[in-house]
C-alpha cells in the first residue's frame, strides 16, 4: 500500500468532521492550559495541584466565561461558541497569532475568505525553479508533499528525483525513511518545526482521507512524530539561517525564502539561498561542477 493511500468514504461526513475538530480542540485547549504556571496569573502554586499548569476554573474566571460553559467546550462537547468568547480565551491562554487562528479554525469560525489550493500546477512553476539553480528549490503544499523540484535541490539537499512520487513527503521521509538523513545541522529543532506547522495547516483538513491516513502513518511508524505531535504545538513556515553538511563540500549556510504561489498560500516554493560568499562560491561547484 503506498503512503498516499486513500481510505474509504466515511458516512455522514459532515458530521464526523464536526466530532473531528471537536476532539482536536478539546486536546489543544487542554494542552495550552497545563502549560501556563498559575503564578504566572496572579494563582498561587500551591501543594496540592493534581494538574499542571491551570485549572479549568481558573481558565474560565480569567477569561469571564462560565466554569461549567469552559468545562464542556474543553471535554469537546457540542456547545455554541462565539468569536467573542473564543478571543477571551485566546487572551487568557497567552496565545499567539499562530495558536488563535488555529484555535478559531478548529471552532469552524471563519476569519477570513475561505482557502483554496491548485490541484496542479502550472509548467511556468518548474521553469521558474530551473532558472534559480545552483539554488536549490522545491514547491510543497501545506501537507508536506513535494510536488516540484529543482536539479540543484536534488544535487545539495535530496535527490528526491529517486524517490517514488508516492512517497515524496517531506515528513515522511525526514521521520520514518531510512534513504534520508536529514543533512540539517539543527535537525531536532526542524523536526519539531515541521510537525507544528503539520498541525497548524491540519485543522483545515480534519476528517480528510488523505490527511488522516499520512497522520496515522507517521503515527504508527515513527515515535519521534508521535511525541511531538502530543505536544499540540502549531508553527508557521520560517526564514532563518540554517546549516547544512553536504557530503561533497561540507558546511553550507543557506537561508530559505518561502514564496506563496497560490493567493492564500497553500502551495508554498521554499529557496534556498547562500548567507555568505563561500557558501555561493560551494553551491556552484557543487550544481554546475
Amino acid at each position: 500500500m503506498s503512503l498516499l493511500s486513500s481510505m474509504p468514504a466515511r458516512t455522514d461526513k459532515a458530521g464526523t468532521d464536526k466530532d473531528e475538530r471537536r476532539r482536536a480542540m478539546s486536546a489543544f485547549l487542554r494542552s495550552r492550559r497545563e502549560r501556563i504556571r498559575p503564578e504566572e496569573v496572579g494563582f498561587a502554586p500551591g501543594a496540592r495541584r493534581r494538574t499542571p499548569g491551570l485549572r479549568r476554573e481558573e481558565v474560565a474566571q480569567l477569561a469571564g466565561v462560565g466554569v461549567t460553559w469552559y468545562t464542556w467546550l474543553e471535554q469537546g462537547r457540542d456547545i455554541n461558541v462565539s468569536a467573542q468568547v473564543l478571543e477571551a480565551i485566546s487572551r487568557t491562554l497567552r496565545l499567539d497569532r499562530l495558536e488563535r487562528n488555529h484555535l478559531y479554525t478548529l471552532a469552524g469560525i471563519a476569519l477570513g475568505a475561505a482557502k483554496s489550493e491548485c490541484s496542479s500546477l502550472p509548467g511556468s512553476i518548474q521553469k521558474m525553479l530551473d532558472q534559480l539553480s545552483p539554488y536549490p528549490a522545491q514547491v510543497v503544499n501545506s501537507r508536506y508533499d513535494v510536488l516540484a523540484f529543482n536539479d540543484a535541490y536534488c544535487k545539495v539537499i535530496l535527490d528526491i528525483a529517486s524517490v517514488p512520487i508516492e512517497e515524496r513527503n517531506l515528513l515522511w521521509l525526514t521521520f520514518v525513511s531510512d534513504e534520508w538523513r536529514c543533512g540539517f545541522a539543527d535537525a531536532e529543532s526542524i523536526k519539531l518545526h515541521m510537525v507544528a506547522g503539520y498541525r497548524a495547516a491540519s485543522a483545515d483538513h480534519l476528517g480528510e482521507p488523505s490527511w488522516q491516513d499520512l497522520t496515522e502513518r507517521l503515527l504508527a511508524s515513527s515515535p519521534l512524530f508521535a511525541e511531538l505531535w502530543e505536544r499540540y504545538d502549531v508553527a508557521a513556515p520560517s526564514a532563518k539561517i540554517k546549516v547544512l553538511d553536504n557530503q561533497r563540500v561540507g558546511l553550507l549556510r543557506v537561508e530559505s525564502a518561502n514564496l506563496w504561489l497560490s493567493q492564500l498560500g497553500q502551495h508554498r516554493a521554499t529557496v534556498y539561498t547562500p548567507a555568505d560568499d563561500e557558501t555561493e562560491a560551494k553551491l556552484h561547484a557543487l550544481v554546475n561542477g
